[in-house]
């Protein structure tokens, strides 16, 4: 085990990126945990950060601690490998900081146990995956193509512009997890861009929604049965998921059920 992570991590040059990769991980699930034990109001724990009656959200201290560990990567990326991993470690932990209140940068009031709080899950699942597949080695839209023969650069970016297309076309039919993926496997892009859309998507609104210039009720009937039979299973999956790492978001906390 010792050999393989010398040889695929620190040999490669990986080492900075495992650390934020592991430190992520590690901040979001102990902020997870810290935080519903606030909520269940467990005396031996830690309470809310408050001056005066602010309350002072987790994210504060997230965005000090990834502009700490970002400008001293900076100092010492070319010092000292060791360093670097230091600091990759401690921008690590403020992402997941920043990242587990995601949903209240979003919407602009504290939404935290509520339904919109998923998307701090989602924020996170899909920053760990995207790190992941770096870490592996994989790079998005296929950018390590061999340029030394003499087509070499203009089919690099040939394949690089076609790539982002089918990207973006993906990811406004709805299918996040496809085009996020997709850019490190690109033919996942393919299917995503050209099988029918989400029906709440921006593209079936665009083309095929009933407010559409050319509205196409046949494809608007066919996207809902597949999200019906398709999509819904899965996000009751996934709910499930996310409420298992970060606890129910739709249950009162104790305070507010002691208040009323």
């Amino acid at each position: 085990m010792g050999d393989w992570f010398v040889a695929r991590i620190v040999d490669t040059g990986r080492l900075p990126l495992f650390c934020f990769f592991t430190s992520l991980i590690i901040a979001f699930v102990f902020t997870r945990i810290n935080v519903r034990l606030i909520r269940a109001q467990v005396r031996w724990w830690f309470k809310n950060v408050n001056v005066g009656e602010i309350h002072v959200h987790h994210v504060v201290f997230g965005v000090v601690l990834m502009l700490f560990g970002g400008v001293s990567g900076l100092v010492v990326s070319g010092i000292s490998e060791g360093w670097y991993a230091v600091t990759a470690s401690i921008f690590g932990v403020g992402a997941a900081l920043v990242l587990d209140e995601f949903a209240l940068i979003l919407h602009l009031r504290d939404v935290y146990w509520m339904e919109e709080g998923r998307a701090s899950v989602d924020a996170v699942f899909v920053a760990v995956a995207v790190t992941g597949l770096l870490l592996t080695g994989l790079r998005p839209l296929g950018w390590e193509m061999p340029v030394t023969l003499p087509q070499g650069p203009l089919l690099a970016g040939t394949v690089l512009v076609v790539n982002l297309v089918l990207a973006v076309v993906t990811l406004l039919k709805g299918k996040i997890w496809t085009g996020l993926v997709g850019l490190f496997v690109p033919v996942l892009l393919v299917v995503g861009a050209v099988r029918l859309a989400r029906p709440g998507s921006p593209w079936a609104h665009w083309f095929f929604a009933p407010g559409a210039l050319r509205p196409r009720p046949g494809k608007m009937v066919r996207a809902v049965g597949r999200e019906d039979r398709w999509r819904r299973p899965v996000i009751r999956v996934k709910i499930a998921v996310q409420e298992f790492v970060s606890g129910r978001h739709d249950l009162p906390s104790p305070r507010r059920i002691k208040r009323h």
